[in-house]
């Protein structure tokens, strides 16, 4: 379930999501980047982490999601009940500050950021597992906002940025914003948590996944039209966010949802939106929209 946040939070967060499930199976689940950092509370069986590096850590129980750079893959342990709030992504620095473009690829502990917030996020989290009203999550959130001025140069980027799915050269971006490049590079990654270029891969990224989706169209002519130079090229990169092919991207998303691990829910990632639930098969990749961790 995505809840909007009311308006006067709409520039700071992007959505409240609670994933339930009592009774969860054991498949291994992947998410994949979206250039949006979340808080993230787990009030049942702290779900397992399956590093990069073959190492199994079970996650925190309030934590941090920072930008991730690469496919996230994660396995429930019990009965799960996660709640994360989704920040916007100019305002990434939220609770992470100036640290937050060395946590990239990281989920650290909430309480190694800042311990009095983290302390009423948790209260926050569990009065909405009490209550089922998200107000606690937004009153704490409207107290940590009043005090953050987003960079209002870097909303534009990532705006127009979005508009353009990723579309965008960033010299020309730097050129329309009339700022210079090394003006813009250092400042989207303090308030953003990745460089531009980097941001604009994965909504590039996600565009040609939703493109996949939607259409019968071949892996070539999509990568045309978004942009790619060439199906190498758009090869590349999918390989380098999701861990896999765009070929079995493809399978996944035009129906083989029993297929291995990871693509299972792959339909999920793409078609996720805070505007309703997701019409695809439940699981923690669903339910957490492609975060980075």
């Amino acid at each position: 379930m995505e809840l909007p946040p009311p308006p006067d939070l709409q520039r700071h967060v992007r959505c409240l999501w609670v994933l339930r499930d009592d009774t969860p199976g054991d498949e291994m689940q992947v998410i994949y980047p979206d250039g949006c950092c979340e808080l993230l509370a787990e009030l049942g069986v702290p779900l397992r982490f399956h590093g990069a590096d073959g190492q199994v850590r079970a996650d925190q129980p309030f934590c941090f999601a920072a930008q991730q750079l690469g496919p996230v893959r994660l396995q429930a342990a019990g009965a799960v009940f996660c709640i994360g709030v989704r920040l916007q992504p100019a305002c990434s620095a939220l609770v992470a500050g100036q640290r937050l473009p060395g946590l990239r690829d990281h989920a650290p502990d909430l309480y190694t950021l800042d311990a009095p917030f983290a302390v009423g996020f948790g209260d926050a989290a569990r009065a909405y597992a009490a209550t089922q009203s998200p107000e606690p999550l937004w009153r704490l959130l409207r107290a940590r906002c009043a005090g953050f001025a987003p960079d209002a140069l870097v909303e534009q980027a990532v705006a127009m940025l979005d508009a353009a799915d990723g579309d965008l050269r960033i010299a020309g971006l730097a050129r329309r914003l009339g700022v210079a490049l090394r003006t813009l590079q250092p400042r989207f990654l303090a308030a953003v948590g990745m460089t531009p270029k980097e941001y604009a891969r994965v909504r590039r990224l996600q565009a040609l996944l939703r493109t996949l989706d939607a259409e019968d169209a071949d892996i070539a002519d999509a990568a045309a039209r978004h942009g790619y130079s060439d199906q190498a090229h758009a090869t590349h990169d999918v390989v380098s966010w999701t861990g896999v092919t765009p070929a079995r991207l493809v399978r996944a998303l035009r129906g083989d949802r029993s297929g291995d691990d990871a693509l299972r829910l792959a339909a999920a990632f793409v078609r996720g939106t805070s505007a309703g639930p997701v019409p695809a098969a439940p699981g923690l990749h669903a339910a957490r929209g492609g975060a980075g961790r």
